[in-house]
This record gives structure tokens, C-alpha cells and sequence, in this order.
């Protein structure tokens, strides 16, 4: 009809939507692609970060896998990671429950709550360094010896203050997720329990858990990953210490290339951790199943 009458087709919505995605893909590609691109072809070349860039082969790889410090990074950055899990996940999905009621009170809790998440990962370092401080921090301005320790001068200590401050701060954000899982869950599944004599312990097992299956394979893929992106916290909490305690492998990268102007093994370090994050991410989502995003009864 459109070539009796001379006017060209009109073109629908479906043929518009790819258009759409252009600007997010140029940014996706402006500031991921093409960086992690410079970071891989870095790993390669002897560069101090000021001077010319030379070509190395496997040099910068060389040095980097045969470092003895490395499987120690490494063993840290999981074990941060592994801990920090351990703690987050469970009190977030409490407080995410928790927060999904329909109390006015739970509102503001849920702000209160949010706090921390909104402060710079520095600032809460600095704050805590300062607490913790066993001469002039909370436990010696209150006399109680237990505070009175050296909590950043023990590895064991150490280790703990950290996962307990990243807890402290990001359980706000998962729980914030969780929340709207739990909202997302039909309201007929409670009642139909109530009906059958279920208390809410038995509701929150036997019905909010399994319908927060894909939630917590959500969380846990931001929670894994982000985990081996920490360093602002670390650096200005422990540095990496005492000794290589808390050394991560991002801090361990950010002291070869800033420190020691090693820029080719800081590469091969950053290309070794977009790696693992990536066969994190995917076994998670092997694990959630190949439904994973098709959850009809949750929109998280």
C-alpha cells in the first residue's frame, strides 16, 4: 500500500528500540572495553608511569606469577571475600525481611539504615582508625579494656576489623535489594500458610527463602565481585597490614604501579583480577540456573 500511495513504511516501535541502546553502548564501550583493552596491552610493556612505553613480552606476566607474595594476595582477596559473605548475606536478607513490613516505623529504620552507604569508603576508614585507636580511641575515652586493644596492630584483628567495617557499610545496599524481593513475593503464599497453621519462622523458610533464590544469586554476584575491588577502605584502614595481613591483590596492585612505578605487573594484576571476577560472576549465575532473570514471582 505504501508504494501506490508514494509514502514510505512507517517504521514501529520494535525497529526504534535498538536505537535506544547506542548511547549505553558507547559508554559501555568508552569506559570499559576500551580501558580494559589498555590495561591487557599494558601488561605486556615495561612503562613507569611517566616515561616511554616499552614493549616486554612476558616479562610483566613473568614477574607477576612467579612472585612469591602473589598466592598469599590471592588467598587473602578470597578470604575477604569468603568471610565477608558469610557475615553479609544473612543479616541482609534479615533486615531486608524485616524492612519489607508495612510498620511506618520500618521506614525509617530503612534510612537510618541506608546511612552508611552514603558515606565514602575513606571517610569511614578514617573514622574507625580513629576509634579503634587503643590510646586515644572509644575504649580508652570510655576505660573498657576489651575496646582498649590494638585492633590494626593484630593480623587476626586486623582481618576481622576489616570484614566487620565492609559489612557495616554495604549491608545497608543488599538489604536494600532484598527488601524489594521480599515485597515482590505473592501475598496469597503467606496467607495460604497462615491458613494451614504455619508460624512465621516456618513462612520464612519455607516460603521466603526459596522465593529469594534468585535475589541472593543477584546479591551474592555484586557481593563476590565488589569484593575484589576493595582498597580505599584497606588502604587507609591497614595499608595491607600488619605485615601482608590485609593485603588484598587490588592494594597489591595499586602498590606496584603507584609505588614501585611498575605499571606492566600492576596490569597483569588488574587482568588477572577482571578474570577471576568473571568466572565468579558466571559461576553464579550457573548455580541461580539457566532461569535465572525469569523469575516470574520476583522482580529483583
Amino acid at each position: 500500500m505504501s508504494s501506490l500511495t508514494g509514502h514510505p513504511p512507517r517504521q514501529g516501535p520494535r525497529s526504534v528500540l535498538p536505537w535506544l541502546a547506542v548511547p549505553a553502548l558507547v559508554v559501555f564501550v568508552g569506559f570499559a572495553v576500551i580501558p580494559l583493552v589498555g590495561v591487557f596491552v599494558l601488561s605486556f610493556t615495561t612503562w613507569d608511569g611517566i616515561g616511554a612505553i616499552h614493549p616486554s613480552g612476558l616479562t610483566s606476566w613473568r614477574a607477576v606469577l612467579t612472585d612469591p607474595g602473589l598466592p598469599h594476595a590471592l588467598w587473602v582477596t578470597f578470604l575477604v571475600m569468603a568471610v565477608s559473605w558469610v557475615v553479609q548475606t544473612p543479616l541482609s536478607i534479615l533486615l531486608g525481611t524485616f524492612l519489607a513490613g508495612r510498620q511506618r516505623y520500618r521506614a525509617v529504620l530503612g534510612v537510618v539504615y541506608f546511612v552508611p552507604l552514603m558515606l565514602s569508603s575513606a571517610a569511614i576508614a578514617i573514622a574507625y582508625e580513629a576509634l579503634l585507636d587503643p590510646n586515644f580511641g572509644l575504649g580508652a575515652g570510655l576505660r573498657i579494656e576489651t575496646l582498649s586493644q590494638d585492633w590494626l596492630g593484630r593480623p587476626g584483628l586486623a582481618f576481622g576489623v576489616v570484614v566487620f567495617v565492609v559489612s557495616w557499610q554495604f549491608v545497608p545496599f543488599h538489604s536494600l535489594i532484598y527488601q524489594g524481593g521480599v515485597q515482590q513475593i505473592p501475598k496469597s503464599l503467606y496467607e495460604a500458610a497462615q491458613l494451614d497453621g504455619a508460624g512465621r519462622i516456618r513462612q520464612f523458610f519455607s516460603i521466603t527463602l526459596p522465593q529469594l533464590k534468585y535475589t541472593i544469586i543477584t546479591s551474592s554476584t555484586l557481593m563476590v565481585v565488589g569484593s575484589l575491588t576493595f582498597f580505599d577502605l584497606i588502604f587507609v584502614l591497614t595499608e595491607g597490614g600488619p605485615g601482608d595481613a590485609t593485603r588484598v591483590l587490588a592494594l597489591d596492585m595499586y602498590k606496584r604501579g603507584f609505588k614501585a612505578s611498575l605499571m606492566g605487573p600492576a596490569s597483569a594484576i588488574a587482568v588477572i583480577l577482571v578474570l577471576v571476577g568473571l568466572a565468579l560472576a558466571l559461576l553464579l549465575r550457573r548455580l541461580g540456573g539457566r532461569d535465572a532473570g525469569a523469575s516470574q514471582l520476583e522482580g529483583a
